[in-house]
């Protein structure tokens, strides 16, 4: 079994259902199953260890896990237009693997939420391609193959997948366009995955 490593951050949550929906596309291509992690947060305070396995949702990722995956689908909400630092940090420990070339030549996409419709969703999309390349990765994005990129009227762009959650309490589900968008990023990835995987 072909596996994917969907790789997120999420605080408030719509990330997270980004990174399920995602899922979905990954396990619609036969022979191919999502990997679901996610990051610790980062804070300040280094009196306390944080609990080494989250109380709810996905389990945070390990190196391994970059290891034994065929391709990485990774997301972060927006942080003024970059990554946020629970991401970054994790991408700052990666060395190793960069050493030994682990993830060189594994598809890669990237996708981002935002609370408001300007808020930076491809500066942050770029910021997080910029490591992949480092470690040598094949990077996919969304072509305009795909119907939704031309009708949606919130998320979505050609350098992956998007959504404007809305800020607090009136955060906003997945529209149809966005759902869509993610759904064909997790397949796009996979199949490419599956090419390869073929291909060697």
């Amino acid at each position: 079994m072909t596996e994917i490593l969907v790789l997120f951050y999420s605080r408030h949550g719509s990330t997270a259902k980004l990174a399920r929906q995602i899922a979905r596309g990954v396990e619609s291509v036969e022979g191919v199953r999502a990997r679901l992690r996610t990051v610790p947060p980062v804070s300040a305070e280094t009196e306390q260890v944080a609990p080494s396995v989250p109380d709810e949702g996905a389990v945070y990722v390990q190196h391994k896990d970059l290891k034994e995956c065929a391709g990485l689908i990774m997301g972060s909400p927006t942080r003024f237009g970059n990554m946020a630092a629970p991401m970054k940090y994790f991408l700052d420990g990666t060395s190793g693997l960069w050493l030994s070339g682990t993830l060189a030549g594994k598809p890669a996409a990237v996708f981002t939420s935002t609370s408001t419709m300007h808020g930076g969703q491809e500066s942050t999309l770029l910021s997080m391609m910029t490591p992949l390349f480092h470690h040598g990765m094949v990077l996919v994005g969304l072509p305009y193959t795909e119907p939704a990129l031309s009708s949606t009227e919130r998320g979505g762009t050609p350098y992956g997948a998007s959504h404007v959650a809305g800020a607090g309490k009136a955060a906003q589900p997945l529209s149809k366009d966005e759902e869509a968008l993610a759904l064909a990023l997790g397949k796009r990835v996979a199949e490419i995955a599956v090419k390869l995987n073929a291909a060697s």
